[in-house]
């Protein structure tokens, strides 16, 4: 959250003042909070000003982020910290907070990156000589075990850290191995 809650305030101002959420209601809730909570940052008389029902609620919501950017830093924090508790929806839609919430999304993919083979640049015909490679060799070690009876042995040994149903199917491919 680099940005300092004035700025963010900068920021948000224009979205805060044309947000239909923001009723009259809401706005006073606002101040009432700023007032009585934190007197040092709105005081009464400062309160009252900005309740004047007789200016359009834009225009003193507007001269209300004004005022509390000149305060300082805490009475942004503390105007953001009013607006989450009492409008959740509206805190949660301003552009700095989508924009925070975006840039932290680990799941979000980044647009930028469109390519068609995502792994490798080589194409479809080194994964299918990769692809053969590994099933030629997975042949080779099938058809090559029956000459090899250490794989058998080392198979019996490993039986030995399994339950017992496991240990049973081990032993027995042990077994039928030495046997042939």
């Amino acid at each position: 959250m680099g940005d300092s809650f004035c700025e963010q305030l900068t920021e948000d101002s224009t979205f805060l003042k044309h947000d239909p959420r923001l009723d009259t209601e809401v706005v006073d809730k606002l101040i009432l909070q700023l007032n009585r909570i934190y007197p040092q940052i709105l005081t009464d008389k400062e309160a009252t000003k900005f309740r004047n029902l007789d200016v359009p609620t834009s225009v003193r919501l507007g001269e209300l982020l004004t005022h509390l950017q000149g305060k300082g830093e805490e009475a942004c924090r503390e105007f953001y910290r009013a607006l989450h508790l009492h409008v959740e929806e509206v805190y949660y839609s301003l552009p700095t907070r989508l924009h925070l919430r975006d840039s932290l999304d680990p799941l979000k993919l980044p647009q930028v990156i469109k390519q068609r083979h995502a792994f490798n640049d080589r194409g479809p015909l080194f994964f299918m000589g990769c692809f053969t490679f590994v099933v030629g060799m997975a042949f080779f070690y099938y058809y090559s075990e029956a000459k090899v009876t250490g794989g058998s042995r080392a198979l019996g040994m490993a039986a030995l850290g399994l339950k017992r149903k496991a240990q049973e199917v081990l032993i027995w491919y042990t077994e039928e191995s030495l046997i042939k």
